[in-house]
């Protein structure tokens, strides 16, 4: 699918945003309807760690609000979405560009979509490789994000606020 006006915007916003720009990173390409995305983590001074290679940290940082994002702008504002716990484990280091392609199916969303109708919130664990442009693995990402209706999650934090 080809980006939107929107998307594209999106895409250009994190071009400005400083604590992105950080990362070293870039978003090169976002779907209009959010369910893909695209980022390059170049090998440049701002990535290059003291032995050469890219930076664990620029790595992390380059993908990690990701999947939260995508998933914000595809359900909308009847849902809350959080990052609940992350883990990464590098595998080769990272000696030119890396690449990362985040996609979230039509299936994975059904059954997100089921889940929060059925209980009114789940979480959910997202899996990204990055790679190299010969589609090597360099790291791999497991993303645990937390997805509720707003309604449950007012209902949830009302709770919590009454016992306290």
């Amino acid at each position: 699918m080809a980006e939107s006006w929107e998307s594209r915007k999106m895409r250009w916003m994190f071009k400005l945003f400083p604590v992105y720009v950080g990362t070293g990173a870039t978003i090169t390409y976002i779907a209009g309807d959010y369910r893909e995305l695209r980022l390059k983590i170049p090998l440049s001074w701002r990535t290059r760690n003291y032995v050469g290679t890219i930076y664990g940290g620029s790595i992390y940082a380059a993908v990690d609000p990701m999947y939260m994002l995508m998933l914000m702008k595809i359900l909308g504002k009847n849902f809350v979405v959080w990052d609940k716990a992350a883990n990464i484990k590098f595998k080769k280091p990272g000696t030119h560009t890396l690449y990362a392609t985040f996609i979230i199916t039509n299936e994975v969303l059904a059954e997100i979509q089921q889940q929060v109708a059925a209980h009114g919130e789940v979480n959910h664990t997202f899996h990204l490789n990055i790679v190299d442009k010969n589609g090597v693995v360099h790291a791999s990402v497991e993303k645990l994000l937390y997805i509720a209706s707003k309604e449950h999650y007012k209902e949830k934090l009302a709770l919590r606020i009454k016992k306290s």
